[in-house]
């Protein structure tokens, strides 16, 4: 299994036949500027965990584009389909549901934040709860991309009855967890043997880096891969 971010809370991950872009934000992420087209050749699946810009991103074009499946709740998928994205290819879903994807299958878990998109003229649209996702596979690691959340007890439901082992952890403050409760969901609640931090370095507003996040792992700070941007890792 391959996993590349992109910067922000963006990630490619490619396994055998299952090619998947979860929260594809590229084009306008500053701290990506290789478009989307590149980043999304081969897309089967593109996951989203919630509505907001920065994490809807490009999924349309790449829908438009790709054919892949779109995996998200059910107000995402229907108002992406009301923008053209093609309405036999999602696949939602919503919290404590799991769905069956393929080459793996995706489970819907609670997140604490917001989900919403501005339309033009400057209105919000509701789009349902926001999540995490955990992708299940036969012969690989399993996957759990927190999405944007502050941390939160119930995390440890999340890990009994799935499992994740590798962690996909926003860290940037602000908007999600900082370094110190983001360190202490992975140290408590989870048994990772890998956490990937992410949401951090995007927007001045936001920590710029993920040293503080590896200071306070303290001992399970081996357990803590920083990917360069756009290049792949091996789990």
């Amino acid at each position: 299994m391959k996993l590349t971010w992109f910067g922000h809370s963006a990630f490619r991950i490619d396994h055998g036949d299952a090619h998947i872009l979860i929260d594809p934000f590229l084009s306008g992420n500053p701290s990506w500027d290789g478009g989307w087209e590149a980043a999304a050749e081969g897309a089967t699946h593109v996951l989203l965990t919630h509505g907001h810009d920065d994490h809807l991103g490009d999924s349309l074009d790449i829908l438009k584009a790709s054919g892949a499946m779109l995996v998200a709740n059910f107000e995402i998928c229907m108002y992406l389909v009301g923008q053209g994205a093609n309405g036999d290819a999602i696949n939602p879903g919503n919290h404590g549901g799991t769905v069956d994807c393929g080459p793996f299958r995706t489970s819907f878990v609670r997140a604490q934040h917001s989900s919403s998109s501005q339309l033009e003229g400057g209105n919000n649209i509701y789009l349902g709860n926001p999540g995490g996702l955990v992708l299940t596979f036969d012969d690989a690691p399993s996957v759990y991309h927190m999405g944007d959340t502050d941390i939160f007890s119930d995390m440890a439901l999340i890990d009994e009855f799935h499992r994740p082992q590798v962690g996909l952890v926003p860290i940037g403050d602000r908007f999600t967890m900082g370094a110190s409760a983001a360190a202490i969901a992975c140290r408590r609640y989870f048994n990772f043997t890998t956490v990937v931090p992410c949401h951090y370095g995007t927007f001045p507003i936001i920590d710029q880096t993920a040293d503080a996040f590896l200071e306070a792992m303290e001992g399970d700070a081996e357990t803590v891969t920083v990917p360069d941007i756009g290049k792949p890792i091996t789990l």
